[in-house]
């Protein structure tokens, strides 16, 4: 039988000059990294995203005495794999692997304008020297300890090339930033039919009739309720409601601070409405 647990990396500042109303500093959303275990090897989703990060994950993996034998990248945003080199350094019998629209999008980041322009500018010296793309899974199955893993294409949701990591056996979805807990989603990249095509992706996560279900950005104490599927639907059509009904980014960001004031990183609000309305 599997097991797995999830570690989750604090919400840490990022440089910004555009901030939210009120708001005197931007913040990064904690983000998760799981690891699926058996008797004696492991398998890590998402790798996270600075040295540190990377540093003490590999040391908390140790610490359960298990062998990595595979990082899986469920998609291709920089924190959600950066952080890969000082666990593959830790463990280099690992390989890392994601389906090949993964693949594709973690190579654009490291391109200049993505990884100098956004990522190096958010996170100064911060980012590992060498930086990993994962090798293309062959097909979208492959096995711990005999046990299936399932790879699931989602295309797009909060960035295009997304994917979950399915674990049958265990009824596990490790779904990457498919889905949210208690946090602002990233909309950015929502253009044209980008929340329509979210939604039918998490349709296809709740067709699996999952038994937990790891968001990839939560607080530390989060449950994994296979509820937060349906949260996060919630929230993408409060988002397009409200915005098929306000004119400018600031009412917005207002619409949605009152329907979830309590929701974790405004920041990640901000942009996302910036980013959809020009005004």
């Amino acid at each position: 039988m599997l097991n797995y647990s999830t570690y989750v990396a604090p919400s840490k500042p990022a440089v910004s000059d555009d901030l939210p109303p009120g708001e005197v500093r931007r913040m990064w959303s904690p983000t998760t990294a799981t690891l699926i275990y058996g008797d004696h090897d492991a398998v890590l989703v998402d790798p996270l995203m600075t040295q540190a990060e990377g540093e003490d994950l590999a040391g908390w993996i140790a610490a359960t005495g298990k062998n990595l034998t595979t990082i899986y990248v469920t998609h291709s945003h920089g924190d959600h794999f950066f952080g890969a080199a000082p666990i593959l350094d830790r463990f280099p019998g690992a390989r890392m692997v994601a389906l090949f629209p993964v693949v594709e999008g973690m190579r654009k980041q490291l391109t200049p304008p993505w990884l100098d322009g956004f990522w190096r500018a958010r996170f100064p010296g911060q980012l590992p020297e060498r930086l990993v793309v994962a090798e293309p899974l062959e097909s979208d199955t492959f096995t711990l300890e005999g046990a299936e893993l399932v790879a699931i294409d989602l295309g797009h949701t909060d960035t295009d090339g997304s994917s979950a990591l399915y674990v049958p056996s265990i009824g596990l979805v490790v779904a990457g930033d498919a889905v949210y807990d208690e946090v602002h989603l990233y909309l950015s990249e929502a253009v044209a039919d980008g929340i329509e095509q979210w939604l039918a992706a998490l349709d296809v996560l709740d067709a699996l009739h999952p038994a937990a279900v790891v968001s990839g950005h939560r607080l530390p104490d989060a449950s994994d309720d296979p509820r937060y599927i349906e949260e996060t639907r919630r929230y993408l059509e409060t988002f397009a409601a409200a915005g098929a009904r306000t004119s400018t980014a600031l009412d917005l960001y207002n619409a949605m601070i009152e329907a979830y004031a309590d929701r974790l990183n405004r920041g990640v609000l901000w942009n996302s409405t910036r980013s959809l309305k020009s005004n």
